[in-house]
């Protein structure tokens, strides 16, 4: 709209009430970069969003360098358009949606929106990756934070084999309760009393990233090895902004998923994945974590602090690593993180190294 009434001839730099620049320095004593992002965006094509990036520079000058950059590509892809296109209400598509808002305004809005879910850019080598974001086709920029974790709830399950329920029951020569007298002629041995035993139990984690994939032949032997045994498959879809699933319950305590998806290409819920295996534990249940070591943010991107918030779990918690689903039933045998070679886990088994 401000781009339109500048075309038309209006003073659009006088479009400012005084309180922008206030609005900037606010904005940024609060960190809050995406309430910041929105706000310029709106600003943007008047006069008050130099007053308001003055009121930002004041307080976050490097925040200031990066939304010019987005006002500068606003207006790059502004220029692609006719007045006419930008106010174009012909309706289009079966959802009778306007034309302008459909070319025009939703393209703006993705961009402004990928921005805002990025990390401010505070070095000069985060503001290059940021200005090459911008660019048509760029990869989007670092969030540095975890998506948030969607559980497939729509997987359909088979039950398996018994004796991966995690519980089985055993005949016995003695014991208390009821005795199956029938036994006393057709077990050789007269075991006439049963012993519920509860076998061992795992919660396995794997990360379904595209450095990593589920051999079906791998996860029917873990299921086989291990009674009552947990599993749970995760991958993030960069930049994912509608809620995509990003975990799926391959395997739970006797049952077991007919199918599941690929991968969604990065990581981005490695922390909140691991602190939901944590709560499926019973017991003296061990959580397995299937993993190459690297951790990366909603946008897959690698990140320091989320590296060191996993490695963190998995020394608080003696949560195994292993590369392969081939190494979760060895692993179960071992104690801890002890004898591991932690040069194969990446960002992971350096921040382990670091803490001795």
């Amino acid at each position: 709209m401000n781009t339109v009434l500048t075309r038309l001839g209006f003073e659009t730099e006088d479009l400012r009430d005084g309180s922008e620049r206030l609005s900037g320095e606010r904005l940024s004593e609060m960190n809050q970069w995406a309430e910041a992002v929105f706000f310029y965006a709106a600003l943007h094509g008047t006069g008050a969003a130099k007053e308001y990036l003055g009121g930002v520079r004041k307080v976050r000058p490097e925040w200031a360098k990066a939304l010019r950059a987005f006002g500068s590509t606003l207006s790059a892809a502004l220029r692609d358009f006719s007045t006419v296109k930008l106010t174009s209400t012909q309706l289009q598509g079966d959802a009778k949606v306007p034309d302008g808002y459909l070319d025009v305004t939703v393209r703006l809005a993705r961009l402004a929106d990928r921005v805002a879910g990025a990390q401010a850019p505070t070095t000069a080598e985060e503001f290059k990756q940021f200005r090459r974001s911008l660019q048509p086709g760029g990869r989007r920029p670092a969030s540095g934070v975890f998506a948030p974790l969607v559980l497939d709830t729509t997987l359909e399950y088979e039950s398996i084999h018994p004796r991966m329920g995690g519980s089985r029951r055993t005949a016995q020569v003695s014991g208390i309760g009821r005795p199956n007298l029938d036994r006393l002629l057709t077990d050789p041995y007269q075991r006439i009393f049963t012993r519920r035993r509860i076998g061992p139990g795992a919660v396995v984690v794997i990360d379904q990233s595209g450095s990593m994939d589920i051999p079906e032949a791998e996860l029917e032997a873990v299921l086989d090895a291990v009674p009552g045994v947990t599993v749970i498959g995760y991958s993030h879809r960069p930049g994912d902004a509608v809620g995509q699933p990003n975990a799926w319950l391959l395997a739970d305590r006797g049952c077991r998923a007919r199918s599941w998806p690929t991968g969604n290409v990065g990581n981005g819920v490695d922390g909140p994945v691991l602190r939901y295996a944590l709560g499926l534990r019973r017991g003296r249940d061990r959580v397995v974590w299937v993993t190459d070591g690297q951790v990366t943010d909603s946008n897959d991107h690698p990140n320091e602090r989320l590296s060191e918030e996993c490695a963190q779990l998995v020394r608080r918690n003696q949560i195994s690593l292993v590369r392969t689903l081939s190494e979760v039933a060895p692993s179960l045998r071992a104690v801890g993180i002890q004898g591991l070679h932690l040069d194969d886990f990446g960002r992971i088994g350096r921040k382990l190294g670091n803490f001795g």
